[in-house]
């Protein structure tokens, strides 16, 4: 979702450094870089050390994420990822589903704001499974909902992490430019969903083709 449907990563290193303040923690850049396609209980022991307890943890994940959802209430329409709207409604007969690593309020949120939740016939989030990306299973249990077999789907990611869950899944990955331009094991990097290139490789997957 982050990077892929909105072109939220700048709001989240701001949500980010602002929230650190609170604990008196100044947020590097080295920080951001290691925060893109993290599930939040990572993030929050990556920043604050792996002594906090469970629940600390967690709260401190929530608190974050509701000053992100606060940023970006009235902003959804403005950092929506190029053509993503006209890309779902031309491939709606298609299995598509989500599988973030973001949080389930956090997805809920920005899909009823945008009004995208119909398009996804699954939501898989980090928290349904047991080993969040880089490891594969999230998107292997978004594809045995769908029905289909791992070598039939293709995964839109912006972050390494993301590349390495749908590569180690036995998809092909496509890379959104949005987080970062480099990223090894795609198929093909894009800026975003108006490219002619990704229609060009879209049509080339097509067993017509």
């Amino acid at each position: 979702m982050d990077g892929v449907i909105v072109d939220s990563n700048p709001l989240h290193r701001e949500s980010w450094a602002l929230f650190n303040l609170r604990y008196g923690v100044e947020t590097t850049a080295a920080m951001h870089l290691r925060m893109y396609g993290k599930r939040n209980d990572d993030i929050v022991r990556d920043f604050f050390g792996d002594d906090l307890p469970p629940e600390e943890v967690a709260a401190r994940g929530k608190a974050k994420e509701q000053l992100y959802r606060e940023m970006i209430s009235d902003r959804i329409d403005e950092i929506l990822v190029p053509g993503i709207r006209v890309f779902l409604e031309k491939f709606s007969d298609t299995p598509m589903g989500l599988a973030s690593n973001a949080e389930p309020e956090n997805i809920d949120f920005l899909l009823g704001r945008a009004g995208l939740r119909r398009y996804f016939r699954v939501v898989v989030d980090g928290h349904q499974v047991r080993n969040p990306k880089p490891h594969p299973e999230i998107y292997l249990r978004a594809a045995e909902l769908l029905g289909v077999a791992p070598a039939n789907c293709i995964v839109f990611e912006d972050s390494h992490s993301g590349v390495a869950a749908g590569v180690a899944a036995g998809m092909k990955v496509i890379g959104l430019g949005t987080t970062d331009d480099n990223l090894p094991g795609t198929q093909l990097t894009i800026d975003d969903f108006l490219s002619a290139e990704l229609d060009s490789w879209l049509r080339s997957q097509s067993p017509a083709a």
